[in-house]
């Protein structure tokens, strides 16, 4: 394994550098749910094309991007957020974080712009494993695992080197691994 960091919930999957799956290519996901029936979570660093307004009407003025979650009912709209104090609900997946909530609460507040875009984060579709599908990938070296999952980070929009960062943040013996080109054969 590239690192022995077990998953759970709140912690960072991180892929391989090489990973051949175009879904995951160099994303970091973050987890929402992992135990014995499987895992879940959404992909930190692919923003799409479309704003919260373009699929939500009556958001008139919400410019809140959407990011690509994963794969798995790629037509559906889940969030996740840092500002219970205003939504007061979501399920705390750690560190201030949580998962869902009242979306009718969180339209007014988005509305009224009483709530930050840097507090919530949406994804269309989830990423998802079966029961022992995501050790096995982890086993074989499709993932690193994090523990490192700081809201500043989740929350962050710098994409592109959000990957590059989580890396890093495993420690010296990983650094290397973020300078690896996308394409070996063009080194």
């Amino acid at each position: 394994m590239l690192n022995n960091i077990k998953p759970k919930t709140g912690r960072l999957l991180i892929s391989e550098p090489f990973m051949a799956d175009p879904n995951f290519k160099r994303s970091v996901v973050l987890l929402t749910e992992h135990g014995d029936d499987g895992s879940v979570g959404y992909i930190l660093n692919q923003v799409g094309n479309l704003l919260l307004k373009d699929i939500i009407q009556d958001l008139w003025a919400a410019d809140n991007q959407i990011y690509f979650g994963g794969p798995v009912a790629a037509d559906t709209l889940h969030f996740i957020h840092r500002a219970y104090d205003k939504l007061q609900s979501g399920d705390e997946i750690g560190n201030g974080i949580y998962w869902g909530g009242n979306f009718e609460t969180l339209k007014i507040l988005i509305n009224n712009n009483a709530i930050e875009e840097d507090e919530v984060k949406f994804f269309m579709g989830y990423s998802g494993w079966d029961n022992g599908q995501l050790k096995k990938e982890i086993e074989q070296n499709a993932w690193m695992v994090s523990d490192i999952s700081h809201p500043d980070i989740i929350f962050g929009n710098d994409d592109e080197k959000l990957w590059r960062d989580v890396i890093v943040n495993l420690g010296p013996k990983y650094a290397h691994v973020s300078n690896f080109p996308i394409d070996p054969s063009l080194n």
